[in-house]
């Protein structure tokens, strides 16, 4: 079977992850080249994983005819841009979230996508996590009835840098995007209303950069399910990350990830290590699996699992969440234009 040709741009963290991820765990894929503003990013990720292509302009990616498809890892601020540019340059598009802040754009890059008829998959890794996908399952196939109420807990070890607070699109666009898709995901039904508490618990400076760094959002769903998602910034215990559907005949639920399963009992205490401490230790496979998920839409030539819509959705709820905290009432997301 022929290779699909991928190009990277964006050769930061999550850039240089999916990077390796497709050289050595992908055997469907080749890397051929990547792309930084940071010139010297470029050149240590393609010396690392033995790439030929190291530029700093993302050009020579899109104009390269033998390249399949793009991986879109830059800054937020770029990502609707380069979806547009690589659509009409006729690659498929895996984008990190979100894909824009505004939702003007977000429809440009939807509209170029559809026009070129070219794959896009956006980058909500969670759907592929093990834990997440045996809840949905156990919904989709009626094991706990008709749904009821979700509740979902996602909590960062610490709190990220406050330069990034700054461009990050405030945490209902950064953090809790992941949960509002996780939300639909997991019920299976859109988000309708949402109210939203929240307040600035674990540092000053992200209040006066004019962001929240603790809230919890209720949600109304179409079909009638109700749920709530709580996030902060800072859970000194670890990485915090749970979810549970209740419904009419049991329960679904999933608790964190430790570094292994051992429960240390004496006549004192009984104590289990902590769960493990970073979103790229937690969500290892996942980032894996999101990536064959998507050479396989190329492939195979179906449909991605992770769509333009839903990029676009938790963005609209997003929106609706931070609305809903200003105004203090709750904010239905027809109210969002």
């Amino acid at each position: 079977m022929k290779k699909v040709r991928i190009g990277v741009i964006g050769a930061g963290r999550i850039g240089r992850m999916h990077a390796e991820n497709l050289v050595f765990r992908v055997p469907e894929a080749e890397v051929v080249a990547v792309s930084d503003l940071r010139l010297e990013a470029a050149q240590a990720c393609a010396a690392a994983l033995g790439l030929a292509g190291a530029h700093k302009d993302h050009r020579p990616i899109l104009d390269d005819k033998k390249i399949d498809a793009v991986l879109v890892c830059s800054s937020t601020d770029t990502h609707s841009l380069l979806i547009e540019e690589a659509a009409a340059a006729g690659k498929h598009i895996f984008c990190e979230k979100p894909i824009d802040f505004e939702l003007a754009r977000i429809d440009r890059a939807l509209a170029a996508v559809k026009k070129a008829g070219v794959k896009l998959q956006i980058g909500f890794n969670r759907r592929f996590d093990h834990n997440f996908k045996r809840i949905r399952q156990a919904v989709a196939g009626g094991e706990i009835g008709k749904p009821w109420m979700l509740r979902i807990t996602s909590r960062d070890p610490a709190p990220p840098p406050i330069e990034y607070v700054k461009v990050s699109g405030g945490i209902f666009l950064d953090m809790m995007i992941h949960d509002f898709d996780m939300a639909r995901f997991l019920i299976g039904s859109e988000v309708e209303e949402v109210y939203t508490l929240a307040g600035v618990m674990v540092d000053p400076a992200i209040g006066k950069a004019g962001d929240l760094d603790t809230a919890i959002v209720s949600l109304k769903f179409a079909n009638g399910v109700i749920g709530t998602i709580d996030n902060c910034r800072q859970a000194v215990f670890g990485y915090d990350q749970r979810a549970e559907v209740l419904g009419s005949q049991g329960m679904a639920a999933t608790e964190n990830d430790r570094p292994n399963t051992a429960r240390i009992s004496t006549a004192r205490t009984v104590s289990e290590d902590l769960p493990l401490n970073f979103f790229l230790e937690r969500y290892t496979e996942s980032y894996v699996n999101e990536m064959k998920s998507f050479i396989r839409s190329v492939t195979e030539g179906r449909e991605t699992e992770v769509g333009g819509l839903d990029g676009r959705m938790p963005v609209v709820i997003g929106k609706a969440a931070r609305l809903s905290y200003d105004l203090k009432r709750p904010v239905k997301l027809s109210e969002i234009k």
